[in-house]
């Protein structure tokens, strides 16, 4: 295909009922229904292809985040395209804002920093509509020891022992900016529990599976099962400690990505 044309496109969805981002055969992704809507926006006469920013695993959400369309004509009203591509996507899936960006553009490349946040209960039994976005641990944590083992994290560190499918090209060694346990002051329902939590990391990229391999030794910390030295000693360049609990995906969710100017 002759790429003549870009344009970024800035999205949210919700990943409960999706197999993650990447198209897969017999499967809904979020790819798939993306494609799928601009394929019929356009009424299958016009040739194009996605690139996103980054995939997401199965039952993960996106607050915001973003995708690259490369076409071979012009698309000549963003705003008129714009409605017509969120009319008619699914419920679960919204788009925020739409540009043209030049060929010198990399929606991958291009991303400069990530912030993810895992939104959380604990010690009770939540409502069941919260399942999609929030995790509940049965279990009663300690938050106050969780916020401590959060802020281990920052800097730079071998986050090996929190990623999954390791191998001896990957890239585990990585820069945290900010991590921060707080209580959540973003999202709120009529059925959320009195309390929940949010976990936030922002750093430029992250390995398969890290936050919720971060998020998971927190949670192993509020019951006393690791200790903050535990969580340190895993942190060091020389680490073989492999974190067993992974977090649940569907409380995780890519809150934003912000691009070089």
């Amino acid at each position: 295909m002759d790429q003549n044309y870009f344009y970024l496109i800035t999205i949210q969805y919700l990943g409960f009922r999706y197999h993650g981002w990447q198209k897969q055969p017999n499967l809904k992704t979020v790819h798939l229904v993306i494609d799928k809507t601009v394929n019929y926006v356009f009424k299958g006469q016009k040739k194009f292809k996605s690139l996103a920013v980054g995939r997401t695993d199965a039952m993960v959400s996106a607050n915001e985040t973003a995708f690259e369309l490369f076409t071979e004509e012009p698309i000549s009203d963003l705003d008129a395209f714009l409605d017509q591509f969120n009319y008619y996507l699914p419920q679960d899936v919204r788009a925020l804002s739409m540009r043209e960006v030049d060929r010198n553009f990399n929606v991958i490349k291009s991303a400069k920093l990530k912030e993810y946040i895992y939104l959380f209960a604990h010690g009770q039994k939540s409502h069941p509509f919260c399942a999609p976005i929030m995790t509940t641990f049965r279990d009663v944590l300690d938050i106050e020891l969780m916020k401590k083992g959060a802020k281990l994290y920052e800097g730079t560190h071998n986050f090996k022992a929190f990623c999954s499918r390791v191998s001896e090209k990957g890239l585990y060694t990585r820069t945290v900016l900010s991590c921060d346990l707080i209580e959540n002051d973003m999202f709120d329902a009529n059925f959320f529990p009195k309390e929940s939590f949010l976990f936030k990391v922002k750093a430029e990229g992250f390995g398969y599976n890290q936050i919720r391999g971060m998020m998971g030794a927190l949670v192993k910390l509020g019951k006393y099962d690791f200790t903050l030295d535990d969580i340190a000693k895993s942190l060091l360049p020389g680490s073989t400690e492999v974190m067993e609990y992974i977090a649940p995906a569907s409380g995780l969710i890519l809150n934003t990505v912000e691009f070089e100017d």
